[in-house]
């Protein structure tokens, strides 16, 4: 066997491909160089030979051949599950510990093992969903194993269902402005929003992930590269609903302050969200909080004094590990951010490093109150958000909020450092080659590995799903392939270096399926970029909506998609988060930014990029044409002599309403397109040239709930919808 045979057949064993194709239809093998990096950061020795005997050791040293979990098809007539039995085994003492505490128990022959003591068991069929334990004893030998049962499809609300035709809104909330706020968006502006979307006729109001960043840092705020998907950023707490505060005395003197009072005038006029400001101005009033609810709500030895106080430590054993990982690395990583040790925990002292050390246990006991004041921090957030919530259901939000999962964890951050096993190492979440990125895209991400993820029993993923349909009728999983696959690219190598790692999707996808009906919560998946073949069948058939924006949807010679021809099972959208608005489409005000900022490798792709938007928008006239919404004789409104574009609000609403009109089960609607806003959210590409995740809407909370644009557009909408339904 050659070296490079070699190497693809170990790649091969660890689920890393050889070779892909990227969104442009382009062929890519992979280089040597990039399938050992990788090889290496599933933690395997650059030695081919001892790295296929260690996958093979690991294998056999399995008992009973069983891995720790084992997903039973809920669905199944006859569900099985396969062992190897030892030698001259001829029983099998099998015990069940449902999820409800009930136990089963039995004896089964093994008279019947093949060749290698192959041994299939059946299983009980019409076990409830949920997670079980199974234990075995067979010839001397002992095994333990979580039994998943999971459904097929995700849950679907009748809002959702063959019939509907459901709309919602869709906002970043650190954007929001409003005349109380602190210099970003709050959960209180997230109710009031709320509010007026159920009033509206919205059914759902979708915000950006709501991910806990880095409290010490207020420096790394994209939502996408979190600390900890399972936990939220305290920078959203209204802090003027906090138990406490209109009462407390030390509270008044912080805010009376001129210095105090000057750093919150310029964070609330700032036309840029100013993390820093925001965190200057909010985190110390919350301390001053958080004493006063220690001394009135809780008591030293752990008790409570009060029902705030018990439900506080109800949250805290509810949270248990997790919570407690979290909270004390935000402790930490305060500590040595003030000693300018270092953002990553990767530079703190080596005991520091290891969440389980000596060392760690002591500051956890030395700084208690610390690690307590962040986890008092995530109990407030969770009030808060449940509270919007509980109001745009009351309002009429019929699915409730949808929210967002990103695909993965800043490598620096509280869930790197609680579970470093999970990390893979040398490398990092990407994206090959798009229209868009044409030399693929390093996101910077710490990708999990697969091997460990099995190995915990899902634990982190069921995790993050629980955690963000927590208040939530849908949930959006970003980058939703990363189920299937994800794209990693080694330390030091360009984003076009990268290869697909395949990941256990038949799993995952049945533990979406679960969690999404344990927790009552429909699921969307983001599968644009490069879709593997087949997968958008696989979603549709367990029942995840699809999600179609506008400028994608595009027949074979270009043409827009008619409204009739969207898939149903769908969500779909004028854009997203990374790109242009309505009105910066037509304007073309990403190309200006990216021909600002030099992202084109070179003038002639630039002037391409220039001449496909010039086509594209009288392919969208056509469109809008071809369904009524615009007459031809008026098409020159939009397009001036020279072939300027001219955008108007009447060329937006002909956009929403041909979006209304759509199959799709779900449409959504942007509040920057509501607001008449030129400029988009991110800039993917970008980082510090283009003021990504930091954009304020131009109006004002109380100026867009008392305008007509937003009763405008929903009622455009609302009847677009109707018109749908009917067809």
């Amino acid at each position: 066997m050659s070296d490079r045979a070699a190497t693809e057949q170990l790649a091969g064993l660890l689920g890393i491909e050889a070779r892909y194709t990227d969104a442009l239809g382009r062929d890519h093998e992979v280089s040597d160089e990039t399938l050992l990096a990788l090889i290496g950061a599933f933690g395997l020795t650059s030695d081919l030979g001892l790295a296929r005997r260690e996958l093979g050791d690991r294998e056999q040293s399995a008992a009973l051949g069983l891995g720790p979990v084992h997903l039973v098809h809920a669905e199944a007539a006859n569900p099985e599950l396969g062992l190897r039995l030892p030698a001259g085994c001829r029983e099998i003492i099998w015990r069940y510990r449902l999820e409800t505490g009930e136990q089963r128990s039995g004896r089964l022959p093994a008279h019947s093992a093949g060749a290698g003591g192959a041994f299939v068991m059946p299983l009980p069929a019409g076990l409830p969903l949920g997670y079980h334990r199974l234990e075995l004893e067979a010839g001397g030998v002992t095994a333990e194993l979580d039994l998943i049962v999971a459904p097929p499809c995700c849950y679907l609300p009748a809002g959702l269902g063959p019939r509907a035709r459901s709309w919602g809104l869709t906002c970043q909330l650190y954007g929001l402005r409003s005349a109380a706020d602190w210099g970003m968006g709050d959960f209180t502006d997230l109710a009031r929003l709320a509010d007026a979307a159920g009033s509206c006729g919205a059914a759902t109001l979708g915000v950006n992930p709501l991910h806990a960043l880095f409290a010490a840092e207020p420096l790394h705020f994209s939502p996408y590269a979190p600390s900890s998907r399972c936990w939220l950023d305290y920078l959203y707490i209204d802090v003027a609903a906090v138990p406490g505060f209109a009462e407390d005395e030390a509270v008044r003197q912080l805010i009376r302050g001129g210095r105090f009072a000057a750093t919150l005038g310029g964070a609330r006029s700032a036309r840029l969200v100013d993390y820093a400001a925001v965190a200057r101005c909010k985190r110390p009033v919350l301390e001053a909080l958080f004493r006063r609810f220690q001394m009135r709500e809780l008591d030293a030895a752990g008790g409570a004094r009060s029902d705030l106080g018990a439900a506080f430590r109800d949250f805290q054993r509810a949270g248990g590990r997790w919570l407690a990982d979290f909270a004390l690395f935000e402790a930490l990583h305060e500590h040595y951010c003030r000693e300018g040790t270092g953002f990553s925990w990767r530079s703190w002292p080596a005991p520091m490093r290891e969440p389980r050390s000596p060392g760690v246990a002591a500051f956890a006991a030395a700084h208690r109150d610390r690690a307590e004041f962040f986890q008092y921090l995530q109990w407030e957030a969770d009030r808060q958000l449940a509270r919007a919530a509980a109001t745009g259901r009351d309002k009429g939000l019929s699915l409730g909020l949808y929210r967002d999962l990103a695909v993965g964890v800043d490598p620096d951050g509280a869930e790197a450092w609680a579970d470093q096993e999970l990390i893979a190492p040398g490398a990092s979440i990407g994206a090959p080659p798009d229209a868009f990125n044409r030399t693929g895209q390093n996101w910077g991400l710490a990708p999990f590995n697969p091997l460990i993820l099995r190995r915990q029993g899902y634990a982190p993923f069921i995790a993050a799903l629980r955690a963000n349909m927590r208040h939530a009728g849908i949930l959006r999983i970003d980058h939703v392939m990363s189920l299937d696959r994800l794209y990693w690219v080694p330390s030091g190598m360009a984003a076009s270096a990268g290869a697909y790692v395949s990941y256990p999707f038949g799993d995952l996808m049945r533990l979406v399926a679960l969690e999404s009906h344990r927790q009552g919560c429909a699921v969307v998946g983001e599968d644009l970029g490069t879709v593997p073949v087949g997968f958008r069948d696989t979603m549709r058939s367990t029942g995840v909506l699809s999600y179609r924006v506008l400028a994608f949807e595009r027949r074979s010679d270009g043409s827009f998609v008619p409204p009739a021809e969207y898939p149903a099972l769908a969500a779909a959208s004028a854009a997203t988060h990374d790109l242009a608005t309505l009105m910066g489409f037509w304007l073309g005000t990403d190309l200006a930014w990216r021909r600002r900022l030099g992202l084109y490798p070179d003038m002639n792709t630039a002037d391409a990029d220039d001449r496909a938007r010039t086509r594209d928008r009288r392919l969208l006239l056509d469109a809008l044409v071809g369904e009524g919404l615009l007459a031809p004789r008026r098409l020159g409104e939009f397009l001036s002599e020279s072939g300027e574009p001219v955008y108007s609000s009447e060329l937006g609403a002909a956009i929403l309403s041909y979006l209304a009109r759509s199959r799709a089960r779900l449409v959504l609607v942007q509040l920057e397109d509501v607001a008449g806003e030129n400029e988009q959210a991110n800039l993917p590409g970008t980082t510090d040239a283009h003021p990504n995740w930091r954009r304020r809407l131009s109006l004002g909370l109380e100026e867009i709930l008392a305008g007509a644009d937003l009763r405008r557009a929903a009622a455009l909408t609302v009847e677009g919808r109707r018109r749908a339904a009917a067809e």
